[in-house]
C-alpha cells in the first residue's frame, strides 16, 4: 500500500521544485501539468486496485471524518488546479508586457495548491491500509 503514498510524495518534491523555479518555463508547466494529470489519474488507479466497497461498505468507513475530509481536500484541490489552469491560459495570452494581477493571483493559487495537496497526501497516508494487518 505505500507505493501510491510514496508516488504521490515524489511528485509533490517534483512540484514544490517546479513551483521554486517557476522561471524556468518549460520546466514549470511541464511538471505542474505531469502532476495535476497524474492526481486526475490516481483516484481511478486506487478504485481499480483496490476494494473499495468491503472497506467503505462493509467496514462502516463510508461514515468516518476521515473518509469525507480526504474526498473534501481532493475535491478543493481539483477545483484549484482548474483555476489555476485559468489563470494560466490568461498569463499566457496577457504575454511579458502585461498581467502582474494576474501573476500574482496565479502565486498565491500555487501556494493554496501545495497547501492542500499536502493535506491530501496526509489525510491519504492516514486512511491507507497497512499492507500487513495486524
Amino acid at each position: 500500500m505505500a507505493g501510491p503514498f510514496y508516488a504521490a510524495l515524489a511528485t509533490y518534491v517534483l512540484m514544490l521544485l517546479a513551483y521554486h523555479w517557476h522561471h524556468v518555463r518549460r520546466f514549470h508547466m511541464t511538471v505542474m501539468v505531469a502532476v495535476m494529470a497524474f492526481d486526475v489519474a490516481m483516484p481511478f488507479y486506487l478504485v481499480a486496485t483496490r476494494d473499495w466497497g468491503k472497506r467503505l461498505l462493509a467496514d462502516g468507513d463510508i461514515l468516518s471524518f476521515g473518509v469525507w475530509m480526504h474526498f473534501g481536500l481532493i475535491i478543493t484541490l481539483f477545483v484549484l488546479y482548474a483555476i489555476q489552469v485559468q489563470t494560466a491560459v490568461q498569463m499566457l495570452k496577457a504575454g511579458a508586457e502585461g498581467g502582474a494581477e494576474i501573476r500574482a493571483a496565479h502565486r498565491v493559487q500555487g501556494k493554496g495548491i501545495l497547501v492542500a495537496r499536502a493535506l491530501v497526501i496526509a489525510t491519504g497516508a492516514i486512511l491507507a491500509e497497512p499492507t500487513n494487518p495486524a
